[in-house]
């Protein structure tokens, strides 16, 4: 049997590692042939943003590179199709598994069943309600096309079952993100924060002490529009940054917003802003285990934060991702769409202990349940 597997951004490869690894011990135990192709799309396509995952998840070279790069949307996805078109009509798999909700998702679940192959998709069911987000519509129309829905948590299994999809294609297999945390949690532990700042900052700085917060910044919804951004920075650097200071790994776009704005050189000059080139992989969950709160729109570490048990201040409205807030037993808070609750919560925040936690089967076994469904569909 042969499976494609399809990245494109860097959080696809948390999500695919231990699916790769889970197909390789699959084939030792049974001497069997389960065929693996990983395609990326290039969607993230930098060394920062994707060489690096690679290399510390210990993923092997992708089989096919499609070379995508950056654009709008319909660029991205329209290129994807094209290109990925190909690889299917020479590869000819039985099934294409895709994971999460970035424009390669999208694109390769439309192709995969233009070409009357099965689809599966790995972080089914996730909804934000907020059919503005690009990722929603990926996730909706990925849903929709999928022949075998793989969910995280009972929320995204209940989305799928009151849209009417089918009880026996929806299954729960926990969190496959979880499975790459847990194998990486002990050599992350090892990383001294002090290193990674003198070997990632944009300008020498210093940490005098380990209590600081960690902050990530990426969304359009947050950094393309001047105001939201504004409101952001402000409240980093009169609140935030009068009580702690911030270790900031910058994303491209963020930057790029920050210079057209012109705020980029003050930010960077703001000895209580540690401002890092992107990181690693396990950089980024050693600053995570240390942290004093994380501030981030990213959904991934949203959900690192929970079994981390750091206190998780979201700046986003809406979150596709319920099972992770304070009021479902995890660590997060969301804020409201116009920020004014910022100051609010984060002060709410500030004191909370740390409080661990694993949702169901969050257990560091989600691969191979993924894999156990593929086989047995």
């Amino acid at each position: 049997m042969k499976i494609i597997s399809v990245v494109g951004a860097r959080p696809n490869l948390m999500k695919i590692a231990p699916f790769i690894n889970a197909i390789k011990m699959h084939n030792q135990k049974f001497k069997s042939s389960v065929n693996h192709y990983l395609v990326h799309t290039g969607q993230h396509y930098d060394t920062d943003m994707s060489d690096i995952f690679f290399k510390q998840l210990n993923i092997s070279k992708a089989d096919k590179y499609l070379k995508i790069g950056s654009g709008s949307h319909a660029q991205q996805v329209g290129k994807t199709m094209i290109e990925f078109e190909k690889v299917l009509e020479i590869e000819k798999p039985v099934w294409v598994v895709v994971v999460g909700d970035v424009n390669a998702t999208l694109a390769c679940s439309i192709t995969t069943k233009k070409q009357k192959i099965k689809l599966c998709h790995i972080e089914a069911g996730l909804r934000s309600n907020d059919i503005t987000m690009p990722e929603e519509i990926n996730r909706i129309v990925t849903d929709s096309l999928s022949d075998l829905l793989l969910v995280p948590d009972r929320f995204s299994y209940n989305n799928l079952i009151q849209e009417g999809k089918n009880k026996n294609r929806v299954k729960m297999v926990g969190n496959i993100m979880i499975d790459t945390f847990e194998k990486n949690k002990l050599l992350a532990k090892k990383f001294n924060v002090t290193t990674i700042i003198k070997k990632n900052t944009l300008k020498n700085k210093t940490l005098f002490n380990n209590k600081y917060v960690l902050l990530t910044l990426h969304r359009p919804s947050n950094v393309d529009s001047q105001n939201k951004l504004f409101t952001i920075i402000d409240f980093l650097t009169k609140r935030v940054a009068t009580q702690f200071p911030i270790i900031w790994p910058i994303h491209p776009r963020t930057k790029k917003q920050l210079k057209r704005f012109h705020i980029w050189e003050k930010i960077l000059d703001d000895k209580r802003m540690i401002i890092l080139n992107p990181i690693g992989y396990l950089e980024m969950i050693k600053l995570n285990m240390q942290a004093k709160m994380l501030l981030t729109d990213s959904g991934g570490l949203q959900e690192e934060s929970c079994v981390i048990g750091t206190p998780c201040l979201s700046l986003r409205s809406n979150t596709e991702r319920p099972i992770t807030l304070e009021q479902n037993g995890g660590t997060v808070n969301l804020i409201d769409e116009e920020l004014k609750k910022l100051d609010s919560v984060y002060m709410n925040l500030i004191n909370k202990k740390r409080k661990p936690t694993a949702p169901e089967k969050w257990d560091g076994k989600s691969a191979q349940r993924c894999l156990d469904e593929i086989l047995g569909f």
